[in-house]
């Protein structure tokens, strides 16, 4: 393959890292993903070399199960495998797949292993896609270098084993991250099936739409990825799946007893403690519950000294629905657990955490008017008590964003998504 070709695709891979929302992503957040120091990032490929791609060659490795000739369900977390477990219920033939490394949480043991044992034998294409890319992308290619580098060899590899298993279809919960882009871009090659359920909300920083059948849960998706690029495929609009066995239990409350805040990883530190010793001081009587990100490592015991009555909720073991049963009113910044709050009509707020120029109300929630919107804490504290006595019923604004909010349909997101797999594949002759 000319190296020509190979940058492309790895300009593809890599799409979401060379956009401008990413280069925007705050410095404590960033850092967690590729530090700012340039001899920090030369440490962390140092690690990688070491710990990842020198140790795996001798780590003994076995899978349980076969993949050969099956549908693989390919997950980067354990949301995206929450968000497909309901198709290896109806699909048992079907396989949880994931990268060696991979930390899908709480499901590490119950999902396939693609190894990586031998990827260390394409990095003789390190420098010259990392020069390619820099006359493709200009700077912004040496200032994530360590991504680059942690990139090379997934398309390889993923060739290499499509060809090998030859997977019936491949179902993918996540569409931007390194890894299933590699192995879409591989499929597309080799002429596998690929078909993608989106497991959470997306933005217009996506990479353009590609897979053979794409099931969206609205038209907010569908929009934003129109505005990504040409969108390729069939196209359905199914709702959320993961969502339809809470949607007959919508929070029926008109008034607030239990606040809910959920922060980001790019949500800020202090700002969180301001909240959180805000809202303890102006609603005493309330229960106050506090949920980061699953994949936040930072340390968190200081909601036990800001007050002991704060709730942890620990998002690698608690599902985000059961979270959210619990709670009158959300506060978040930028999160899809938005949206899955109003499907379950709780009233939720947009308050930013952090002060940095990241992209403000990045998933349109507010333009939209899905969710309510505090300019700083004041604004935040008088929007809580005007509603405490006369909470809103809001789940009506999610029908823009979920196809099938306030229909027949509602419910039973999986139920479509389901059909229009099957019908896919006895399409494609893959059934």
């Amino acid at each position: 393959m000319r190296y020509s070709k190979l940058v492309h695709i790895y300009a593809d891979i890599l799409q979401l890292r060379f956009t401008d929302t990413f280069a925007a992503i705050p410095a404590h957040a960033i850092n967690a993903i590729s530090p700012v120091n340039v001899f920090a990032r030369l440490g962390r490929v140092l690690l990688y070399t070491g710990g990842r791609l020198f140790l795996d060659l001798f780590l003994p490795f076995r899978n349980k199960e076969n993949i050969s000739g099956k549908v693989w369900l390919y997950v980067v977390s354990k949301n995206n495998y929450e968000s497909l477990q309901f198709i290896k219920v109806a699909l048992p033939e079907a396989v949880f797949v994931a990268g060696q490394n991979k930390q899908i949480g709480i499901y590490n043991k119950q999902v396939t292993r693609l190894p990586t044992r031998f990827k260390i034998f394409y990095y003789y294409k390190f420098i010259p896609l990392l020069l390619g890319l820099y006359q493709l992308k200009g700077k912004r290619a040496l200032r994530f270098f360590d991504l680059i580098y942690t990139a090379v060899g997934y398309y390889e590899l993923s060739l290499k084993y499509l060809q090998k298993y030859r997977p019936i279809a491949i179902i993918f919960a996540n569409d931007h991250n390194t890894d299933p882009r590699a192995l879409l871009i591989a499929a597309k090659e080799v002429g596998i099936p690929t078909i993608y359920l989106q497991h959470a909300s997306v933005s217009t920083n996506f990479p353009p739409l590609s897979f053979d059948l794409s099931l969206l849960e609205g038209q907010d998706s569908l929009d934003k990825y129109r505005a990504c690029g040409p969108v390729l495929g069939e196209v359905k609009l199914i709702g959320m799946p993961k969502a339809d066995k809470y949607l007959a239990n919508k929070n029926s409350s008109t008034t607030i007893e239990s606040i809910g805040v959920c922060a980001n990883i790019i949500d800020e530190t202090d700002r969180i403690k301001e909240l959180l010793t805000r809202l303890v001081q102006e609603f005493p009587d309330k229960k106050i519950s506090f949920r980061p990100h699953p994949s936040d490592r930072r340390n968190f015991n200081f909601i036990n000294q800001i007050s002991p009555g704060i709730q942890f909720s620990n998002a690698k073991v608690e599902p985000a629905f059961d979270f959210l049963q619990k709670q009158d009113v959300i506060i978040a910044a930028d999160s899809s657990i938005h949206l899955e709050a109003v499907m379950l009509n709780i009233l939720s707020i947009y308050y930013r955490l952090e002060k940095s120029n990241f992209v403000d109300d990045y998933y349109g929630y507010v333009r939209h008017q899905l969710v309510e919107k505090a300019a700083d804490l004041n604004d935040l504290t008088f929007l809580i008590s005007s509603y405490e006595l006369n909470r809103p019923q809001v789940s009506g604004r999610a029908k823009y964003y979920n196809a099938v909010m306030g229909t027949e349909l509602e419910g039973r997101s999986h139920e479509l998504a389901l059909r229009y797999i099957k019908e896919y594949l006895l399409k494609s002759g893959k059934a």
